[in-house]
Order: structure tokens, then C-alpha cells, then sequence
């Protein structure tokens, strides 16, 4: 049996320097001295599940996705924390290569990861993003965010939005690293990920990424599959197709390290996998106290779920592989001339994953957690859902993950509140301030050949101000890295026009959730109306965002 892919999860996390200083003590009157030390590595884990995958040489590999849940984990945007919500990963398969390295000598996986070896798929390219907190995020307001996100070079560098890495840097990404084409008309990408209305308290995001064929493969070095894994999205306010990835952002790879090995091996032209997910516990801060005695004390921030009348918290629901009669043959005739494709997706294309689920181990600086499993355990609640179930205890209140510890020998045992000392209970962590401007260049694929109007811009409820400018679909600069011809990026232009015309984003395109489910609405002033003139065929393009004060 093939390991699931949560297993390979920790390996591939951001990783985060430790830091630490002395913090100022109060000594109460009649205590004895308390030493109190900030730290990152406060907690480590996966909350996660495995899915089953479809039956070996079955076409059930043309698009993943589901349901996950939303709602604010932490009161308010602390500083140095990242712990994504239930998300997944999605790979080429490359299991019939057993020995052969598919990571190139000179990339960042290659040359300093070798227990990857020896073919290194795991980590050869990925399609992941999804909801979450990230420590590089510029503007935190609550409640999570959505994101895409991919490696498409062995870890090299990483592709978030149509003009930026995943939070990694101010500026956007240079132009032949840009591989995210902007589909939608209506909805705008912003560098720093899509925020939500209001506080959303475990209502689901649904995604899928589905392989379209908007372009054709492509002979030559390297050659290029037809694969375009698309986001779609379903919300209360909207619905539909966000994004694709461009097919050379996976093949040009073989191409620049002069490796035919790995020619048609990337997610242009392989088949997806996907194994199972996660909520991923990265950096999270915590304080450590060391009584008079020696003993030493921990706390991390709170961290608070939504829990039903059975006292389930629901996270993850409707795991689904999509085969290619789900869109991509429907797609593939409209393309071509044929009749209308709505883009909702078949029911004769879908297979549903059964989900399984362990405990999960949990660490804080390398040590060991023992206690979580008394206040909470994962659970498949029912088929297709997946979540945690509380029990009542002394610890921790109904959805609060314990967030006191004592070490006692070589663990961090979970404690209540009153077993750690007065001081520790009253600190703060220390908040995130708004970040630095995402900023794009005036030179280059943003100028040449430019945007059609603008600039435009509109104020987020992270405290953001976007600025976007409308581009040609096939004038983003994306595409300006790429020497097409004429008669491919003119009917690449006709299909964009026809899916605007089309598609709106008021109706279903993924499957609906399988039980009684609320959706979550994204923040409404994402969601834009193209000016006159430019209803179809045009797309928003985020050139900037900075913090709305300034």
C-alpha cells in the first residue's frame, strides 16, 4: 500500500527561525522569582486524514477537491504563527520511475535534501495553497485566508498569485517565473491571499483544481502537455473558475537544467495524485516560565474551533477525483467548436475518497506532547466528513486546544491554566503589525504590452488597498515570457471571451456539499464589474497592496 501523502508533510514545511529573549518579570509580593522566555517552535503537528485514492490505472486523476471549514483559529493576528486549515497536496504521478532522480542537480530539493533521494518526487512540483495563516502574510485581520500556491521547480521558488511567490517577497516574482494566468473577470487575486466576510464560524470553502485543455500540447524542447490545473471555487457570493496554472510553468524545468529525464513527467502532462490532508501546525510563539523550583511552564496562543451540539468540530467534507469526463472532454469539444460547455461538473466524472484518521503527535521544541489526546481526538464523523471530536476534561475548555504545558521528564504535558505560574498566564503575545507594499515593476511583462485601463483601486477588510489595472486576458504579464504564435494566443483569447459570456458566478460549478451545509462568503469588495467596454475577454490584474493608511 502507497503511503499517503500526509506523511511527507513535515518534511516539506516553511521552516521559521527561533527566537528568543528575556522578558521584564514581576515578582508579586510572597512569590518566589518566575523567569519568563519568548520562543518560536511552540507547537508542531498534523491534524490530519488519509484518502483513499482511485483504483491503480483508473482516469480518475484529471482534478481534485472539497469542502474545508472556515473560522477565525485566533482571536486576534499574532505575530511569527503560521498553522494552515485543512488543505491537501496534489502531485504528478510519477510512480512508475523507481531510482531515476526527478529533481535536477542544482536545485534547492537536490542538493540539500537527500533523504528525498532517490527520485525525489515528493518534491519535484506541487499544487497545494488553501486556507490557512501564513508568517509571511503583510496584512492579518482574524480569520484565515485562501491562497494558491505551487512549487513548480523542486522548491526553487513558489508561485501564490498571478504576480508574486507565496509571501516571500515585496516585490512580484521576475516575469519568467510567473506561471498563474487570471481566468476570472470578476474576482480579484491579491499577492497577500483572498480574506472573508466578516467572522466566519465553520462555515465550508469549496475548491477544486480540474486539468482543462485551453492550449494544445507542444512538441519540441521541452515539450508541453495540454494540462491547465484550473481553481474553482464555490462561496455564497461567488462561483467558479479563479485561475490556472500555465503548463510551461511545470515543463520548462527539463528545459533549464538540460534534464530530457524529466520532459512530460511534470503536472503538464502527468496524471495528479493526491493522498489525504491536513491542518499544518508550523510556527506557532509561545512563552516559557521557570519557577523557583526549576520547574518550567509553557504557553502558546489560544487556539479556538467551532463545535457543534455533538461536540464534533466539522473540518473537512466531500473528498472527490475527477475523471476527464467530469469537464475536460466537454471543454475540450466547446473549445473546438462544439456545443456550449456550462462548466458545471459531470456526475459520471466523480469519485468519492473514503477518509480515514489517527491521533495525532504533537511537539513543542523537539519535545514530545503527551495530554491533547484527553481533550480532543480526530474523528470521521461519518462518511465523507471528517473533524475532531471533544471530551470533556479539566484541561481545556469545548474547542480551545490546550494551550498550557508542564515538562515533566522529556515531555510537555497538557496542564490547566491554574497549574502554571500567575505571570505566565498574564502575557501577551506580541501582535503583527500591517506589512511592507507588495509592489510590481514598471518595466518588462507589466508594461509591454501593458494594461487597457486603469489604475483601479478598493480597500479590503485586512486593512489593505489593492490596486489593479485591466489587461487583454492574453496581454497579463504571465503570458509575456512565452513566444506564441499569433493564431494560439488569438484562439486561446476567443475561448477566455466565450467562457466571460457564459459563465457567471452565481451558479454551481463543483458539486454542491454532500449534507446541509453552509458556504462562507469571500470579502465582497474581491468582486469587481469590468468597465464598458471591457466586459469580456479582460481580466483584473493586481499591480500593488499595501496597508490602506497609507
Amino acid at each position: 500500500m502507497k503511503k499517503p501523502l500526509l506523511l511527507y508533510l513535515g518534511l516539506i514545511a516553511f521552516t521559521c527561525a527561533v527566537y528568543c529573549q528575556e522578558i521584564p518579570v514581576d515578582r508579586p509580593s510572597g512569590s518566589g522569582e518566575v523567569k519568563i522566555t519568548a520562543h518560536s517552535s511552540g507547537l508542531h503537528g498534523y491534524i490530519g486524514y488519509s484518502a483513499t485514492r482511485p483504483p491503480e490505472r483508473s482516469e480518475y486523476n484529471a482534478g481534485m477537491g472539497f469542502y474545508s471549514a472556515v473560522w477565525p483559529l485566533i482571536d486576534q493576528p499574532v505575530a511569527h504563527f503560521q498553522i494552515g486549515l485543512a488543505g491537501t497536496w496534489i502531485m504528478p504521478d510519477n510512480s512508475d520511475n523507481k531510482d531515476k532522480p526527478l529533481a535536477p542537480v542544482g536545485t534547492l530539493a537536490r542538493d540539500n535534501w537527500p533523504a528525498r533521494g532517490p527520485t525525489w518526487s515528493s518534491v519535484f512540483q506541487t499544487l497545494e495553497g488553501g486556507l490557512g495563516y501564513w508568517a509571511g502574510n503583510h496584512f492579518r485581520y482574524g480569520p484565515p485566508k485562501f491562497s494558491m500556491n505551487a512549487t513548480p521547480q523542486c522548491y526553487d521558488y513558489e508561485i501564490g498569485s498571478p504576480g508574486w511567490s507565496f509571501f516571500y517577497d515585496n516585490n512580484a516574482l521576475p516575469d519568467n517565473r510567473l506561471g498563474i494566468a487570471q481566468l476570472s473577470n470578476r474576482l480579484l487575486i491579491p499577492p497577500d491571499a483572498l480574506p472573508f466576510q466578516g467572522q466566519p464560524n465553520g462555515e465550508f470553502f469549496g475548491y477544486a483544481y480540474m486539468a482543462l485543455p485551453f492550449t494544445d500540447p507542444v512538441e519540441g524542447e521541452p515539450p508541453t502537455g495540454d494540462q491547465n490545473w484550473t481553481c474553482f471555487i464555490n462561496t455564497s457570493n461567488f462561483k467558479g473558475p479563479i485561475a490556472y496554472y500555465i503548463p510551461e510553468t511545470w515543463s520548462k524545468i527539463g528545459k533549464l537544467f538540460d534534464y530530457p529525464f524529466i520532459y512530460g513527467r511534470g503536472l503538464d502532462a502527468r496524471p495528479g495524485i493526491m493522498g489525504g490532508g491536513a491542518m499544518e501546525i508550523n510556527t506557532v510563539p509561545r512563552f516559557d516560565a521557570v519557577d523557583e523550583h526549576g520547574d518550567v511552564y509553557s504557553k502558546i496562543p489560544k487556539l479556538q474551533f467551532p463545535v457543534d451540539q455533538q461536540g464534533r468540530t466539522l473540518l473537512v467534507q466531500d473528498v472527490i477525483y475527477y475523471s476527464k469526463d467530469a469537464l475536460y472532454h466537454d471543454f475540450k469539444a466547446w473549445r473546438d467548436g462544439g456545443p456550449v460547455c456550462s462548466g458545471k461538473f459531470r456526475e459520471d466524472g466523480i469519485w468519492e475518497s473514503a477518509l480515514t484518521t489517527r491521533t495525532t503527535r504533537y511537539d513543542q521544541a523537539g519535545l514530545q506532547i503527551a495530554g491533547v489526546e484527553n481533550v480532543f481526538d480526530t474523528s470521521v464523523h461519518e462518511a465523507g466528513l471528517w473533524g475532531l471530536q471533544w471530551i470533556d476534561n479539566r484541561i481545556s475548555p469545548r474547542g480551545v486546544f490546550p494551550q498550557y504545558y508542564k515538562q515533566i521528564g522529556d515531555k510537555r504535558v497538557a496542564v490547566s491554566s491554574d497549574e502554571v505560574p500567575e505571570r505566565l498566564r498574564s502575557m501577551e503575545f506580541e501582535l503583527a503589525p500591517p506589512g511592507e507594499k507588495y509592489t510590481s515593476p514598471n518595466t518588462g511583462a507589466w508594461t509591454n504590452p501593458g494594461p487597457a485601463a486603469g489604475p483601479y483601486e478598493v480597500d479590503l477588510l485586512d486593512g489593505s488597498r489593492v490596486t489593479y489595472y485591466w489587461y487583454r486576458f492574453i496581454d497579463q504579464p504571465s503570458f509575456q515570457q512565452y513566444d506564441w504564435s499569433r493564431d494560439k494566443k488569438s484562439k486561446l483569447q476567443a475561448l477566455v471571451e466565450k467562457i466571460h459570456k457564459t459563465w457567471p458566478i452565481d451558479r454551481d460549478y463543483l458539486p454542491p456539499p454532500g449534507r446541509d451545509t453552509h458556504l462562507v462568503s469571500l470579502d465582497p469588495a474581491l468582486i469587481v464589474t469590468p468597465p464598458k467596454g471591457l466586459e469580456y475577454g479582460y481580466v483584473p490584474i493586481v499591480t500593488s497592496q499595501a496597508a490602506a493608511e497609507d
